[in-house]
């Protein structure tokens, strides 16, 4: 896959009012994150054609002010 493919999904997310960003963490590949209820893809078109999905599900849990102390214990340096 390459750019003509990367801009007909962009395309088809707008034409679907799917809410997404594109962004750049690694060297070879370009990053469209796409959030929906209760799940977050990240899509990355890399500069060799290929395309790597990754979803983050929710657990459907909420949690309170207190689980951000979780947050800091866990992943501080």
């Amino acid at each position: 896959m390459g750019i003509k493919e990367l801009i007909n999904f962009l395309n088809r997310l707008e034409e679907s009012n799917i809410f997404y960003k594109l962004d750049k963490v690694r060297n070879e590949a370009i990053m469209v994150e796409i959030t929906v209820p209760g799940q977050r893809w990240e899509v990355e078109f890399l500069e060799d054609g290929t395309v790597e999905i990754e979803k983050f599900i929710s657990d459907r849990d909420f949690y309170d002010a207190n689980e951000l102390d979780t947050l800091f214990k866990d992943f501080s340096d």
